[in-house]
């Protein structure tokens, strides 16, 4: 006979987290939390995420699981259909909770400020905590992202979103731990490491990053994806220059 997951709920009453909350986390529908509520077991991917999104660990709320043989970890960990629906929670918990890596290749992560406007401050935060950030922009005279404007049909209004997103960094510029750079190549998916934890935001030609999907990686003892991707990313970083600071014209 099915049990009621009593765990899972008195977590989720101590958090404030509510099953719609839950299943935006971790990109379900409400009614499978009622499911989980209810006993059934999620899969790996979802139990990892619900613990990750409830702060407690996965054995907490599914101790038979735990104390089953483990298999191999998947590294595709979720994937979504287009940027938007990576609920806002994940995005800031894999910030607050990094502890080594912060690195961001984009060619304006104009969302990636707007959707939090205290990320340079969380940041900063992380950096004191010993996390090293590197944030890596579009160089906005730079060919790529000329070239990039024109794919999207974008009428020259590339550059200067990059440069209005680069505003929100200047802080950080001169911060111990954080640095911020400006490239000139061709990327074909926007980077979001955190740890051993990566967002891969691959890009479509001709269309904005927002509306292509994105795929949740971690790192397991087989790094396929998550270190081929890290590896492009170290590329680009070492062919990109420092960013003062300071507008174009003052560099």
């Amino acid at each position: 006979m099915t049990l009621v997951n009593e765990r899972l709920r008195s977590v989720m009453n101590q958090r404030g987290v509510t099953s719609d909350a839950l299943a935006a986390a971790c990109a379900v529908d409400p009614k499978t939390v009622g499911r989980w509520l209810s006993g059934r077991v999620p899969h790996a991917r979802h139990r990892w995420n619900a613990a990750h999104h409830l702060a407690v660990d996965e054995a907490a709320l599914w101790p038979a699981e735990a104390a089953a043989p483990q298999a191999p970890q998947a590294e595709i960990m979720s994937t979504f259909p287009n940027r938007a629906c990576v609920p806002r929670d994940l995005w800031l918990s894999l910030l607050a909770d990094a502890e080594q890596h912060i690195d961001v290749l984009v060619f304006s992560g104009t969302f990636f400020a707007q959707s939090n406007p205290h990320v340079a401050a969380m940041l900063a935060e992380r950096a004191r905590a010993g996390v090293r950030v590197r944030l890596c922009f579009g160089d906005p005279a730079g060919q790529a992202v000329a070239i990039r404007d024109r794919e999207e049909d974008l009428g020259g209004t590339l550059a200067a979103k990059v440069r209005a997103s680069l505003t929100y960094y200047r802080t950080l510029v001169d911060r111990t731990g954080c640095d911020v750079r400006l490239h000139d190549a061709t990327v074909y998916a926007s980077l979001f490491r955190y740890d051993d934890q990566l967002l891969v935001n691959p890009h479509v030609w001709g269309q904005p990053a927002s509306a292509n999907p994105l795929i949740h990686l971690r790192c397991t003892p087989d790094t396929g994806w998550f270190g081929q991707y890290t590896a492009s990313f170290d590329a680009v970083w070492a062919a990109s220059r420092p960013w003062s600071g300071l507008p174009e014209h003052q560099e």
